[in-house]
């Protein structure tokens, strides 16, 4: 029980040693950053097997009273159950291949940075923050990771930050999630004023008996909750941030999809499922939002050019897939396949990530082609990460997951959602398989040279394992943490479903080989039309999000700040000021260093006095 904290000592300390020695050899940065994660990993592992195979208790580990303000006495302690032990294996595990392909990957993009010792100080600060959202026992040390996670966000997506439009990616993303922020920092208050605590298991075990299911207090927690978790898991209306988080190194946005910061989101409904399930109608909106940001996404992944922006409408796309699960009540299949997701997702960035750095830095999916020859690697755990990302039957851990999800959603009546989450899996497919028929298959456009060595081959092929059918055996020890929804009927209707929700992917794959592969005229001819290119442009531009948000928020609030910046109010204030710059200019010019001036001066005001005096 004890080895808990070490998960969080060691990043910790290899981002403090990498802090005060920024400029040490890159190997031993690169070793010092991977190897600390590596380490916590291995306690990962011992904690988790130690779980599973003994009672399966939950325990806390506390290492001090934070704070003591009255009867605010919230301590800095560690919560393990199963839920902390899903995620602290994926974000220790799937970290520290991250890591360590990082240690390959920014050898070879280093050109202009500011060094990797800083870059893995914040990647190691990244896991850090993380670990302490997750294992918090108190909603006060979850914020403190939540807030952690957005400021090491900001530092590794402007990571290059001597090109602007990367400075302006990463303060879009922390201005952004501060929106949310804001609404989960409101939320903690109000919990606090009703219960008195911010301890998590006290606030799920006092939440019944204070509040009746649709209670309106409830709601409006529970509403608050799901405006921090939007803006940290890019879900609607806050989900424009995360496409141009691209502008990062690519083990940055493989750790922020897969291992850290979208999940959050998730993780922090399901741990406070009990508020949620106390106002059903905001559990019913997080199933909503979820499927309107899977469809929305799904699109703008479908005519997207670069590689990188593909995989984060994707991400986008199947985070709202968890929503969906969150909103049914599906909370296991949610965890599930946030843990499979991790799988795939890391994988395909890191694929990605290779590909760009054997295309010397080259991003566009239409600037590659014929890249299975010279990237065999690359172009099999593609197939694979793909394919699990597609959900393709029986061979793929994704399948499985979103297989649960919509069967659940269907059997709890959700027929709505689970119309939307099949036409996600159609869509989901069809931008997957483009992607890669596009860069993988065709004439070939640019001399490739694939990666080498260890830290390049074995991330891939650990993960593109856990990708497979394989990675589905892991099953996260939930049973003793969240409800337990298991559908009702499991005959026929649930067979039916699945091969339903089996054949839409199969489909969509067969749609993108005969759009993509070959002379691809179809497509062309679909994408010249006047409809064609309107639709093109409305889905490349993500639905026109940020035009919106430009046109309603940013304008409107930069045309008052030009408007009051010389407005009465600020003239009011600053009259005194400028009155006592009069006077003291007046004074400075008695000053001239003349002995008979100051004569003259002192017998003036000596005569001055005398008149005062008589005439007084």
């Amino acid at each position: 029980m004890n080895l808990l904290a070490l998960t969080i000592v060691f990043p910790l300390a290899g981002s403090l040693a990498l802090s005060f020695f920024p400029r040490m050899p890159d190997r031993a940065a690169a070793t010092i950053g991977a190897g600390s994660v590596g380490l916590s990993a291995l306690v990962s592992a011992l904690l988790i097997y130690t779980f599973v195979t003994g009672d399966g208790a939950a325990y806390t580990q506390t290492l001090w009273t934070w704070v003591s303000v009255g009867n605010f006495t919230p301590a800095f302690a560690l919560y393990f159950d199963g839920l902390a032990a899903t995620m602290l294996g994926v974000i220790t595990g799937v970290g520290f291949l991250i890591h360590l392909f990082a240690g390959w990957y920014m050898k070879h993009d280093l050109e202009g940075g500011p060094g990797m010792g800083r870059f893995f100080a914040y990647m190691n600060l990244f896991i850090v923050a993380m670990l302490l959202l997750v294992l918090g026992d108190n909603l006060f040390l979850l914020f403190l990771g939540w807030e952690g996670v957005g400021l090491c966000s900001y530092l590794l997506i402007g990571y290059y930050y001597k090109d602007e439009a990367n400075a302006w990616a990463a303060f879009k993303a922390f201005l952004i999630t501060r929106i949310g922020d804001v609404f989960l920092a409101i939320g903690l208050f109000l919990l606090f004023a009703t219960f008195g605590t911010l301890d998590i298991q006290t606030l799920l075990e006092q939440a019944p008996q204070a509040w009746a299911e649709g209670d309106t207090m409830a709601s409006v927690a529970a509403l608050l909750l799901l405006g921090g978790a939007v803006g940290k898991s890019a879900q609607l209306p806050l989900q424009t941030w995360l496409p141009d988080a691209m502008a990062g190194p690519t083990p940055v946005s493989a750790l922020i999809h897969a291992a850290t910061m979208v999940t959050a989101g998730v993780y922090l409904i399901a741990r406070m499922h009990v508020v949620f399930e106390l106002a059903p109608a905001v559990l019913a909106l997080v199933g909503v939002v979820g499927a309107v940001t899977l469809l929305l996404a799904g699109f703008a992944a479908l005519c997207q050019t670069d590689i990188k922006r593909v995989l984060a409408y994707s991400t986008m796309s199947q985070i709202g897939y968890m929503f969906l699960a969150l909103g049914v009540s599906a909370w296991d299949a949610a965890i599930f396949h946030l843990m499979i997701h991790a799988f795939f997702k890391a994988l395909l960035f890191l694929a990605s990530g290779s590909v760009i750095i054997a295309c010397h830095h080259e991003q566009n999916i239409f600037k590659m082609g014929g890249l299975r020859k010279s990237l065999p690697l690359d172009y099999g755990v593609f197939i694979i990460g793909g394919a699990a990302l597609a959900a393709l039957p029986l061979v793929t851990a994704g399948f499985y997951s979103k297989d649960e999800i919509l069967w659940l959603s269907f059997a709890n009546g959700h027929y709505v959602l689970w119309f939307a989450g099949l036409a996600g899996a159609f869509l989901t497919a069809l931008y997957t398989f483009r992607m890669i028929f596009i860069a993988f298959h065709g004439e070939a456009q640019i001399k490739a040279h694939a990666g080498t060595g260890i830290a390049h081959h074995l991330p891939l092929i650990v993960l593109a394992i856990l990708s497979t059918f394989l990675g589905a055996w892991i099953h996260p020890p939930l049973a003793d943490v969240l409800p337990v929804h298991e559908g009702g009927d499991h005959g026929t209707t649930k067979l039916v479903v699945e091969i339903l929700s089996a054949a839409v992917a199969v489909v969509g794959l067969g749609v993108a080989a005969a759009l993509f592969l070959g002379n691809r005229q179809t497509a062309e001819k679909l994408a010249a039309n006047p409809l064609g290119r309107s639709l093109w442009q409305l889905w490349h531009n993500a639905w026109g999000f940020d035009t919106l948000y430009d046109r309603v928020f940013v304008r409107p609030y930069l045309l008052l700040t030009r408007l009051h910046r010389r407005d009465w109010i600020n003239s009011t204030v600053n009259a005194a000021p400028q009155f006592a710059l009069m006077l003291n200019s007046a004074l400075v010019t008695t000053q001239s260093g003349r002995l008979r001036w100051y004569a003259l001066s002192l017998f003036a005001g000596a005569a001055l006095l005398l008149v005062a005096l008589l005439f007084g």
